[in-house]
């Protein structure tokens, strides 16, 4: 009997890419890798993503949350951007535990000049040292100041959406539940690329992939105990923290997800596209067959990667032309 455990196949041109880059790219995150892996988790100078393109770069330093430090963010717009377009404000990825600001900027700066948005991305705080609420405080202190200073920034307040890449996507979902709860900023939509958003990490696709991919069973437990420590698991762990915890997902603006076939966070995060519908609310789903975590990011020539960038950005079309 065939076991209902046994993975799906990696996509052939993407399972060959991740044979060819071999130990470069490594499965799994263990705690006592973080430090190495912060050194070595180096994104492309901004510079470079920039040059020979129409789109500027600066840098502000905001106030986080209530009591907490400042916070830095970066903000990029067309040359010749034209006041009152769409805003994307932007979390960035890394399992909570690794990034900066930079991480997804290439798509970001892609949007920008596609579409004349203005994207602001924040470095937040992150775990082990900076625990749960301080991530998603950091990045709702964020949108709000987004939200605040939309005409400064040139930004039409009722086409701002949050966006963000696994841990980003789930600290995006966090924040869009708290704009709901808190009466804050009224958002457009979310965009939530593979997003991590359940600390249990006990479906059947958390169970599929464990030592092999990109970001596998055990480094979701690195990230989640990271960022929850003995709260992890436990009925102590807020929706904002953990999406998928939430059993209420009515009157979240439309939503976007996409995620890959074989990957960890397939399950979680096809139960969140069910349970948005469930609710009454608007979910485009994308699964990605034979995709690897992050794949788009690690070979984005790769046919799959073209087509998933493809998507997003169709459905940002249509959601701030709306």
């Amino acid at each position: 009997m065939t076991s209902v455990h046994k993975a799906p196949p990696f996509d052939p041109e993407l399972g060959a890419t991740l044979v060819a880059l071999g130990d470069l790219i490594t499965p799994t995150l263990t705690p006592d890798m973080i430090d190495g892996m912060r050194q070595s988790f180096v994104t492309a100078p901004i510079e470079d993503l920039l040059a020979n393109r129409p789109v500027e770069h600066s840098e502000r330093t905001i106030p986080g949350p209530v009591g907490a430090p400042d916070l830095i963010v970066s903000i990029f717009r067309r040359k010749d951007h034209v006041a009152g377009g769409p805003g994307i404000f932007h979390i960035h990825g890394g399992g909570m535990v690794l990034g900066d600001r930079f991480l997804g900027a290439d798509w970001l700066i892609d949007w920008v000049e596609l579409l004349d948005a203005v994207a602001v991305s924040v470095e937040y705080r992150l775990a082990p040292e900076n625990p749960d609420p301080a991530p998603v405080e950091d990045c709702y202190a964020g949108l709000e100041w987004v939200a605040a200073n939309a005409a400064e920034l040139g930004i039409d307040p009722g086409r701002l959406i949050v966006a963000g890449a696994s841990a980003g996507g789930g600290l995006a979902a966090g924040v869009a539940l708290m704009a709901r709860d808190r009466g804050g900023p009224r958002l457009a939509g979310q965009l939530l690329i593979y997003p991590m958003l359940d600390d249990r990490n006990d479906t059947i696709s958390s169970r599929q992939f464990d030592g092999v991919g990109v970001w596998d069973r055990t480094s979701n437990d690195t990230g989640w105990d990271a960022l929850l420590g003995d709260r992890r698991k436990t009925e102590d762990v807020s929706i904002y923290a953990a999406p998928a915890r939430a059993e209420d997902l009515s009157n979240l603006p439309p939503t976007f997800i996409d995620v890959a076939s074989a990957e960890v966070f397939r399950d979680e995060d096809i139960a969140y596209a069910s349970t948005i519908w469930a609710c009454g609310g608007d979910a485009e789903l994308h699964v990605w067959p034979g995709g690897f975590h992050g794949f788009d990011m690690f070979f984005p020539q790769a046919a799959l990667s073209v087509m998933a960038r493809e998507a997003r950005t169709q459905w940002l079309r249509r959601v701030l032309d709306a």
